[in-house]
């Protein structure tokens, strides 16, 4: 299993011009080897794109992409990620999200397939980490 970030998905849907074609590429090649899902997080995230939730769904069904609830130990952890960025200086601004998707990541034990690596390779170091920097595998 591989959680989608929705920077991923918002690439193929917009056809954005720097990035479509390594997203696509991406979710091609691991929906190879991987079941690709999407938490809470990314659909909300991805709802006011879309004028109705089954257009939405029939979306991410088109990109082979299913849904996940998080485990209730994965907000928890969340939390306490979010708790040691904002100790060690970091901004308030648009992030919680990301701790979100990490921690479910962790507690899932599977990968995240994202564009924004950093974040999460900092704090939750054990989540594997396909973005455009990973080498061969995520360029393949």
């Amino acid at each position: 299993m591989l959680l989608v970030d929705t920077n991923v998905i918002v690439d193929v849907l917009a056809k954005d011009a720097t990035w479509f074609d390594w997203s696509l590429r991406q979710l091609r090649l691991q929906s190879q080897v991987h079941a690709l899902v999407i938490g809470p997080v990314v659909y909300a995230e991805l709802s006011p794109s879309f004028d109705s939730r089954q257009r939405l769904d029939d979306q991410m069904g088109a990109l082979g992409l299913g849904y996940r609830e998080p485990p209730r130990a994965a907000w928890f952890i969340a939390g306490l990620a979010h708790r040691q960025y904002r100790r060690a200086g970091g901004s308030r601004h648009n992030v919680l999200a990301d701790f979100f998707i990490g921690a479910h990541a962790a507690v899932l034990g599977c990968g995240i397939l994202t564009r924004d690596a950093a974040r999460y390779r900092s704090y939750f170091p054990a989540v594997e980490v396909i973005a455009p920097d990973s080498g061969p595998r995520a360029s393949a």
